[in-house]
């Protein structure tokens, strides 16, 4: 089920998803109400006559102009996303293209536009005026105006809109919303139970007492979209199997390359085994929702863009650390499922690769820091950040993995701080978290 739900999830994210689900509606619409119109045969009277059209031709003449008139801002509105878009690869780096591309209302804007243009035209074919049969579709056609009136209000939003989006603060929010939801979903399941440490390190022995081992291979190249790990652990518990996973959500693989082992008493057969090569969805790009990573490394990406000489902009840079420090404050709080997966009699069924707060921590810092050596507010944010991270640290684990951050943030500050008086408060700040 959580399988069916990725893979729809991936397609309303779809740039071309809402646009043609939007123009089949729209196709919808203008064959409902003109069978409304063919039934009612609707005659206006009174002051309402003058919004409906009186003749053939005065309907013909709305709906041409209102269809021109659409499609021709529908071309402006893609100019102004590509602009959008260009502005956004120079500034923060093409992999944000996907962000501005999966934009609900870039893809509605577009998508109305068509839409509008192809109810004028199914709505305009149904017109007829001759001498024996006369047809003025007036619901139609009054939809058509409303339609249009609507539209030109959503294009100061869209305007609005894009202005907005391509502001580095919103872009950094966007992102650090996106991945704070995703992480609530991600973290709180837990699968299996937690082992004891003697248990963890009979793994080897644990192999032995199987007679058969099967390699799971990549079927493809490609990152991992998606991974079943809820599906994966009721199959090897239901078939007592021992499964080591060796990659997660985010990780490439190659074609043929072995992804994991299967451990079982008896010969796996053929359903069994395809049902293990359908463990990972694959694509040609990472996606967040299984991949937290993937929304840190864009954050990273756009910090490392502005601590490059050609921008400098060390605020945006300073604007990412600080939202990365509110992600791994949330990080300390949560429980990082363990890789070992126990059943209810406490044996051992599934080995994943799993995400780790040292690992998430490295990801999000290590690259700011080897950016940072000539930015000195830069660096002593990114001291600050661990001194507000370790504060919020439950264990020592976490702690062990800050201080070694704040050790090496101190020894770039060493290397390149060249006004002592920096130096002298970033040492002060580093007792904080050092001692």
């Amino acid at each position: 089920m959580k399988r069916l739900y990725f893979l729809w999830d991936e397609l309303q994210s779809s740039f071309w998803f809402i646009p043609i689900l939007i123009i089949a509606i729209s196709i919808g619409a203008a064959i409902g109400l003109l069978y409304l119109d063919n039934i009612f045969n609707y005659q206006p009277s009174g002051i309402v006559r003058f919004i409906f059209p009186g003749s053939v031709d005065s309907a013909r003449s709305v709906l041409s102009i209102i269809s021109g008139a659409m499609i021709g801002v529908a071309g402006t509105v893609f100019s102004i996303t590509l602009v959008a878009l260009t502005l956004a690869s120079s500034q923060f780096g093409s992999r944000l293209l996907r962000n501005f591309m999966h934009e609900r209302i870039n893809q509605i804007v577009l998508g109305t536009y068509i839409a509008t243009y192809v109810y004028c035209l199914l709505v305009l074919n149904a017109v007829k005026g001759t001498d024996q049969f006369s047809f003025i579709p007036s619901i139609s056609v009054l939809v058509a105006i409303l339609a249009a009136i609507a539209n030109i209000i959503l294009l100061i939003i869209f305007i609005h809109h894009i202005a907005i989006s391509i502001q580095a603060n919103k872009v950094i929010s966007d992102i650090s919303e996106a991945l704070s939801k995703n992480l609530k979903q991600l973290f709180p399941e837990e699968i299996g139970q937690e082992p004891a440490e003697n248990e963890i390190s009979n793994i080897e022995l644990l192999k032995k007492t199987f007679r058969n081992k099967t390699i799971i291979t990549s079927p493809k190249s490609g990152y991992i979209l998606y991974a079943d790990n809820e599906g994966i652990f009721n199959l090897a518990q239901e078939k007592k199997l021992l499964v080591i996973l060796n990659y997660r959500p985010g990780d490439y693989v190659v074609e043929h390359m072995e992804i994991g082992e299967v451990y079982s008493q008896e010969k796996l057969d053929d359903d069994d085994l395809l049902d293990f090569k359908d463990i990972f969805i694959l694509g040609k790009s990472r996606t967040p929702q299984q991949d937290p990573e993937f929304s840190i490394h864009q954050m990273v990406e756009i910090a490392g863009r502005a601590l490059s000489p050609g921008i400098n902009d060390p605020y945006t840079a300073i604007t990412c650390i600080d939202n990365l420090t509110s992600t791994m404050c949330y990080l300390t709080k949560v429980k990082f499922p363990s890789k070992y997966r126990y059943d209810e009699d406490m044996e051992l069924r599934v080995v994943a690769s799993n995400l780790t707060f040292r690992g998430m921590l490295n990801v999000a810092f290590n690259q700011i820091r080897q950016f940072a050596g000539g930015s000195p507010s830069v660096v002593i944010r990114l001291m600050d950040a661990m001194i507000t991270i370790n504060k919020m640290a439950k264990t020592p684990e976490q702690k062990i993995a800050l201080k070694e951050h704040a050790e090496m943030i101190l020894r770039v500050a060493e290397k390149s701080f060249q006004e002592k008086n920096d130096l002298k408060d970033m040492k002060e700040r580093s007792i904080m978290i050092l001692g």
